[in-house]
């Protein structure tokens, strides 16, 4: 290899530089992936002139069709130790030379070398093989400028690789470009994370892909387009190129937004008017409903509407009319109508509603008509009749508070004298001689129970007579405890299995407390009572306490009882309403007039098994409104 005079270092140094060379035309983007002809040429040409330090290089490349070749020299200048003659060296280009040929001069009289022998030819091979890719690219560039449409042709790997002409004049920029799409705006910015992701796993997969993105057009204007990508697989099943065809889909969006504006703002009419319309025809039992006419009906608007389907939630007393309406309209005749149906909600509507005949289909009348949900003024109109004899009933209501007041006055007497009494036992058991330690207890209770209801009363009679009640800082968890204690004995009595989650470091309230308990306690009386009759399950109470979201405190009180029918939910609460058969109707409407005062809220729910729970929710306070209570109090 080389001159045998050379020196060790000086050959491991050629062999360096010769390994380096290599590298560096593998390297060379115009020859390894492929470009124009004449940019591979001029490439190599420039890149064994330089790598060689020749004295010329001549590339000369056939046309393929027969025509005159191409040739691309390079020529250095002769230094004064050139020899008399160059030394010449050749390489084919192609496996034949069909391609051209490589041919390099150096004034060195030991030209080529074997490092230079080897570096020619392998130059030449990475020629060939991105001249022969370019041509590929080239004819097949000129079976896609072919098609009238936005075609590309990818890689493999996903790459773009070749554009038709069509597709270059709509983007009005070069492929090197658009191979850049995802990062260049060729494809709008708030795309590219949609469709980019979609792109890869298609790719990846080998599977066909179809989405639509805004592409660029040569004016700068973005347009929606729709684009499909195919694979194409050689023989060994291995994905040769993709096929994508990009068709601008722009106007036809437009178009289609259009016709749903237009529509939406017909169904918004209907739905805000509560009609629908509908095309019919009678005979044939055919009908095309609008959106609203499901709705006002409660199909699915899946549902295959006839005849029969609306026979069978018509109300039994209104069928005669309805039926009355079908066969005037199996005769061609124009026809109004109303009638009550009964949704699959069990929800009872009043329906009024119009057709007219349009046309004759092969003698057949085709209705169009529209119908209207009438259930609100029809409700109102029979809200009227009922107005005066509520009067009687509102003027009943309106004794309610001075009732109150007279019973708690007359009440609060005979608690006074229990108070006394059992001070009084209280002081006889404590005298000589001895009295038992349990006496003591009792009457120790009896005096706080007796102070308690005695309070209850009093706050109770405040209630409706408008005086300010006493709002103080208090532990909710504190206040159930004790009502909880209260109502022990009466629950064991009902055999009511009472369990208490109170939740850890809960904040306090700000509120009446002997208010609250009354809420609390009705609360519990209340779930006690829905599980009386229950039989095939244990009777199990749940009393909860939990924060809430904004501030707010929760106590919630689940049973396992009878439950609540949706009707009744909008009724529990009011005055007088009761599910019990020797009750008032008072509790409930008491008590949320409590948590009102409190700034809170109170509501029932049906469980997802059996019974109902019934919540109600105050808001709590900060840690500096607790500390200035006590001297709040004091003042």
């Amino acid at each position: 290899m080389g001159a045998l005079s050379e020196s060790p270092a000086t050959e491991v140094a050629r062999l360096r530089d010769c390994l380096n060379d290599l590298a560096g035309i593998m390297a060379l983007p115009a020859l390894s992936t492929g470009g124009e002809p004449e940019q591979i040429v001029t490439t190599l040409a420039d890149a064994l002139f330089g790598m060689l330090r020749l004295a010329f290089v001549c590339v000369r490349l056939n046309d393929p069709a027969g025509g005159p070749s191409i040739e691309t020299i390079r020529i250095g200048e002769r230094s004064e130790a050139a020899g008399a003659a160059a030394s010449l060296a050749s390489a084919r280009l192609g496996l034949h030379g069909e391609l051209g040929i490589v041919v390099a001069g150096s004034w060195r009289v030991d030209f080529p070398a074997d490092t230079e022998r080897l570096l020619l030819d392998v130059a030449a091979n990475q020629a060939a093989i991105g001249l022969q890719q370019a041509r590929l690219r080239n004819e097949q560039k000129g079976i896609l400028d072919t098609i009238p449409g936005l075609v590309a042709m990818l890689t493999p790997a996903g790459e773009v690789d070749v554009v038709n002409h069509e597709l270059v004049e709509y983007c009005g920029q070069p492929m090197e470009a658009m191979r850049q799409w995802g990062t260049n705006g060729t494809v709008h910015a708030d795309d590219v994370p949609r469709v980019g992701p979609l792109f890869t796993r298609a790719i990846a997969a080998g599977e066909p892909y179809d989405f639509e993105a805004r592409v660029r057009r040569f004016d700068g204007v973005y347009r929606w387009c729709q684009i499909r990508g195919l694979p194409q697989h050689d023989t060994s099943e291995h994905i040769a190129r993709w096929f994508v065809l990009l068709t601008d889909i722009d106007d036809r969006k437009r178009a289609d937004a259009e016709l749903r504006r237009a529509y939406d703002s017909f169904a918004d009419a209907q739905r805000l008017s509560k009609t629908g319309s509908f095309i019919t025809d009678l005979v044939a039992d055919d009908h095309n409903w609008s959106e609203e006419a499901y709705r006002i009906f409660e199909f699915d608007p899946e549902t295959k509407i006839t005849v029969q389907k609306i026979r069978d939630i018509i109300h039994p007393d209104d069928l005669p009319s309805f039926e009355s309406v079908i066969a005037r309209g199996m005769t061609g005749a124009n026809v109004n109508f109303g009638f009550r149906i009964v949704t699959a909600r069990n929800t009872v509507k009043h329906v009024r509603g119009v057709a007219h005949v349009v046309e004759q289909v092969e003698g057949r009348p085709m209705f169009v008509g529209a119908l209207q949900d009438v259930t609100e003024s029809m409700v109102a109109e029979e809200a009227l009749s009922r107005a005066r004899s509520e009067l009687a009933h509102v003027s009943r209501v309106t004794t309610l508070s001075a009732l109150t007041a007279s019973i708690a006055h007359e009440v609060n007497q005979p608690l006074s004298g229990i108070i006394t009494n059992a001070s009084t036992c209280l002081r006889m058991l404590a005298a000589d001689p001895p009295d038992i330690d349990g006496a003591r207890v009792t009457a120790q209770r009896t005096i706080r129970d007796g102070n308690r209801a005695s309070d209850v009363i009093a706050r109770l009679r405040e209630l409706f007579i408008k005086k300010e009640f006493t709002l103080e800082p208090l532990d909710l968890n504190e206040a159930a405890r004790e009502v909880i204690a209260l109502s022990s004995n009466d629950l064991q009595r009902n055999r009511v299995i009472l369990q208490s989650e109170l939740a850890d470091g809960l904040p306090f309230v700000t509120g009446d407390r002997i208010q609250l308990q009354q809420v609390i306690l009705n609360l519990l009386r209340n779930a006690s009572d829905a599980m009386v009759d229950v039989r095939d399950r244990p009777r199990q109470l749940l009393i909860k306490t939990e924060r809430e979201d904004g501030q707010r405190v929760r106590l919630a009180v689940r049973d396992a009882g009878i439950g609540l029918s949706p009707r009744s939910l909008d009724s529990l609460f009011d005055a007088f309403y009761t599910t019990k058969s020797g009750g008032m109707g008072i509790g409930l409407f008491v008590s949320r007039s409590i948590v009102e005062k409190h700034h809170g809220r109170l509501w029932a729910q049906p469980n997802d098994g059996p019974g109902a729970t019934f919540s109600f929710s105050i808001p709590c306070i900060s840690e500096s409104v607790i500390d200035a209570a006590p001297a709040m109090r004091h003042s």
